[in-house]
């Protein structure tokens, strides 16, 4: 039993190598995770309804969270085809997100009514002070590690030594500004469901 629980762990490592040394399975993870919630969305809620909460729901994890993976799902393809870095890209990312949510108030707010993470969304964006504050810290959030992002598809293509030598020179800085961002933005979270009466055990 302690042997097998050895080799799973190994497998785990091996796989979140893999996605660190090759952006492209991290894409196509997130790729696959969306296109699922999509199908969901759509036989849930019906076709045009189905992929407006499902987009919206991208556009929270666009705005609201301070990691890129979202942004991915368009940064990844551009940066690939166009060698545009994903840094600017995100921008337009986030141009995408903001304008989502500017067309469902325009035509219909009632959208952020039917899941719970629109709900809170909904909520954030209605109520500026204070919970814009969590779009801002995600925001330099989701840009770091869009930096890092950058740099490590260039890395890709260098060779084994300087990318050991680019993780030991920055993982550490890494590691203590998300924690600090992720401290912030739990903190405003937990706020924000205590004045939504949303009860989390774990909060």
């Amino acid at each position: 039993m302690h042997a097998n629980l050895k080799e799973i762990k190994k497998a785990f490592q091996a796989i979140e190598c893999e996605i660190h040394e090759h952006p492209s399975f991290r894409f196509l993870a997130i790729l696959i995770i969306f296109i699922s919630y999509i199908a969901f969305s759509v036989i849930k809620f019906g076709g045009e309804k189905g992929l407006l909460v499902s987009f919206l729901t991208w556009s929270f994890f666009v705005l609201c969270t301070p990691i890129a993976d979202a942004g991915v799902l368009l940064d990844f393809p551009i940066r690939m085809v166009t060698g545009l870095k994903m840094v600017y890209s995100e921008i337009f990312v986030w141009v995408v997100a903001i304008s989502l949510n500017v067309y469902a108030f325009a035509i219909n707010q009632g959208l952020y009514d039917n899941t719970l993470i629109l709900k809170v969304f909904h909520t954030i964006l209605i109520e500026p002070f204070p919970y814009y504050t969590i779009i801002i810290l995600s925001g330099i959030g989701t840009f770091l590690s869009v930096l890092f992002g950058d740099e490590l598809i260039d890395l890709s293509y260098g060779h084994k030594d300087e990318r050991t030598h680019h993780k030991s020179h920055h993982i550490k800085y890494k590691i203590i500004t998300f924690i600090i961002l992720f401290i912030f933005i739990f903190i405003i979270y937990d706020l924000l469901l205590h004045h939504m009466n949303i009860n989390i055990p774990l909060l």
